[in-house]
C-alpha cells in the first residue's frame, strides 16, 4: 500500500463525518511516523501537535502505537479511549464514550488488552477490558461492559455483557419461518 493510500484508508468509510476523517488522517500519519526512529525525530513536533489536538481538544484517545485495521469508522468521537496495546481489526465501528483497554488484576498487575476482530460494531458507552477476544462480525450494544470473550457472529449486551444470539442461527431461524 502506498503512503497516500495508507493515510487515507479510512476516508471513504467515514463519508460525511468531517471530524472522524480529520482524526483518522492525523492518526494514520502519526502511526506511520511512529514506525521509524528517524521520522520520530524529524516529526517530533507533529507527535506533540497530534496528542494535543486530538486528545485534549477533540477528546479522542487513539495512541500513535495503536494497531488498527483498515476502514475504521467512528461516530460522535467524544470520550473515546483506546489503550495502545489493543488490536482492532478491519471495518470496525466505534461510537462515543467507548473505553477499550487492560484491567487491574487481583495481584496488582495489569492484564493484556483486548483483541477485536473484523466487522465489529461497538455501541456508545461500551467498556471492553481485559485479556479477551471479540470475534468477527460482532455487535456490542450500547452501555455493555465486556469482560469475557465474545464468539464470532454474536450480539452482546448488558453489564456484564452476555451473548444474546448467534447472528447465523438467528438468520437461519427467520428463514425457516
Amino acid at each position: 500500500m502506498n503512503f497516500f493510500a495508507y493515510i487515507f484508508q479510512d476516508w471513504k468509510a467515514n463519508s460525511g463525518n468531517v471530524k472522524a476523517r480529520l482524526i483518522l488522517v492525523m492518526f494514520r500519519l502519526v502511526n506511520a511516523i511512529n514506525k521509524y526512529m528517524l521520522l520520530k525525530v524529524l516529526f517530533f513536533w507533529y507527535l506533540i501537535i497530534y496528542r494535543f489536538f486530538v486528545e485534549w481538544v477533540l477528546g479522542v484517545e487513539l495512541p500513535r502505537k495503536l494497531t488498527v485495521g483498515k476502514n475504521l469508522v467512528f461516530y460522535h468521537g467524544q470520550g473515546l479511549v483506546v489503550n495502545f496495546k489493543t488490536v482492532i481489526g478491519d471495518n470496525c465501528t466505534l461510537r462515543n464514550g467507548v473505553t477499550i483497554g487492560h484491567k487491574k488484576l487481583a495481584d496488582g498487575s495489569l492484564s493484556a488488552c483486548p483483541v477485536i476482530g473484523n466487522q465489529v460494531d461497538i455501541g456508545a458507552n461500551v467498556c471492553i477490558i481485559g485479556d479477551i477476544t471479540i470475534g468477527d462480525n460482532v455487535t456490542i450494544g450500547a452501555g455493555a461492559v465486556v469482560v469475557k470473550s465474545i464468539p464470532a457472529n454474536s450480539v452482546a449486551v448488558g453489564n456484564p455483557a452476555r451473548v444474546l444470539e448467534n447472528k447465523v442461527e438467528a438468520v437461519t431461524r427467520i428463514e425457516n419461518i
